[in-house]
């Protein structure tokens, strides 16, 4: 656990992200195989716009994409699926919590790979407790 120095680089948030994206179970790795992981400081206005936000901390994750449940084989040529992860929101969550930055990173992974898939609240934190 770092204690001191300069905050994690994009870098180093992208190293926790991918951490945590292979602990989950396998039985997902699969379906995540073509998910782009992105990790940027902010979101865009576009991105925040989309959601409701006009603050840009308030949001620390987005999926963006079409959940596995809605997919058709009829669709092609769309952009592939991708979580974006906003590195300054989650560095100032976890400035105000106490948790670990991996425990907050990989739940905050853990919550948009939900809505790849189209979980409930519930089945995310499910999955959360075994990664």
């Amino acid at each position: 656990m770092r204690t001191f120095g300069p905050p994690p680089s994009l870098e180093e948030l992208d190293a926790l992200a991918r951490a945590a994206l292979t602990s989950l179970p396998p039985i997902f790795a699969g379906h995540l195989r073509d998910v782009v992981l992105l990790v940027e400081d902010f979101a865009d206005e576009e991105t925040l716009r989309s959601v409701g936000l006009e603050e840009p901390f308030e949001l620390t994750g987005i999926y963006e994409g079409v959940p596995l449940g809605d997919k058709s084989v009829e669709a092609t040529g769309g952009v592939p699926d991708r979580i974006r992860l906003f590195r300054r929101p989650i560095l100032d969550e976890w400035a105000d919590g106490g948790e670990r930055l991996e425990v907050l990173v990989r739940h905050v992974l853990i919550h948009e790979v939900g809505h790849h898939f189209g979980l409930s609240d519930d089945d995310m934190h499910a999955i959360e407790e075994q990664a």
